[in-house]
């Protein structure tokens, strides 16, 4: 059996990423840390696709919790090993750094962006071992171009994409892959209350993006297909910036 873990993986991305990676043979452990019932109708619809998964509660954000959830997975399935990680997991907690409150700041960079150490540093091991692992982080439009209202957010996904490219030359000798993905607007919960109508005026294209042609990118960067690209950003925008 081959496994992969996609954190915040119930709803939006996250979910698009789990069918995907399901429809390429993998069991799919579907991270979330509150919403039981989206994470069980993705696992039904993970399920649906032919394949299988297990549900992972826990918060990313938090490392006891986090180790101590992988650890237990690990010493439950002692042949088998995570050999394809999506860091997907984040959170938005937009306003003018003006009128930002330090917890909002604080909140946002933990779990966007101290979750990847959270959650990486414990699968390292066994892809290390293995000699095979991929690993794709969800960064941001916010991480690349930077956007007015997410300081907090675009130092997190800015982090992100520089510890991909520094992890990437760490461990690509034993055939482990580290990248990233930078989706601009994607029709998602996560831009719930951003006017629509006004920023597709600004994108190539005229339109956000669905979760799947996401989750596309993703599936590619999982696969063998990709096997000699690491250390990448992929723009996922239609054009607004690359």
């Amino acid at each position: 059996m081959k496994f992969a873990l996609v954190t915040g993986g119930s709803r939006g991305i996250g979910r698009a990423v789990a069918l995907r990676l399901a429809g390429q043979g993998y069991t799919i452990l579907i991270n979330y840390q509150s919403n039981d019932a989206a994470a069980e109708e993705t696992l039904a619809m993970v399920r649906e696709a032919g394949s299988d998964g297990e549900l992972l509660k826990f918060d990313v954000s938090n490392r006891e919790e986090t180790t101590a959830a992988l650890e237990q997975w690990q010493a439950a399935h002692p042949e088998n090993y995570i050999e394809v990680l999506v860091n997907n997991a984040g959170i938005r907690r937009d306003n003018l750094l003006i009128w930002m409150e330090p917890e909002d700041f604080e909140q946002v960079v933990t779990t966007n962006l101290f979750s990847f150490y959270n959650v990486t540093r414990p699968l390292l091991q066994p892809m290390v071992r293995h000699k095979y692992g991929r690993i794709i982080n969800m960064a941001s439009l916010s991480g690349t171009k930077g956007l007015p209202g997410q300081c907090n957010y675009s130092a997190a996904k800015g982090g992100l994409i520089a510890a991909t490219k520094a992890l990437a030359q760490e461990v690509g000798r034993k055939n482990i892959t580290v990248n990233a993905v930078a989706p601009g607007f994607v029709r998602t919960e996560m831009v719930e209350g951003l006017d629509e109508a006004e920023l597709k005026k600004q994108i190539p294209m005229n339109r956000f993006a669905e979760a799947d042609e996401v989750a596309a990118v993703v599936a590619f960067l999982a696969s063998k297909d990709a096997s000699y690209i690491t250390g990448e950003c992929i723009n996922i925008n239609g054009g607004l910036y690359t």
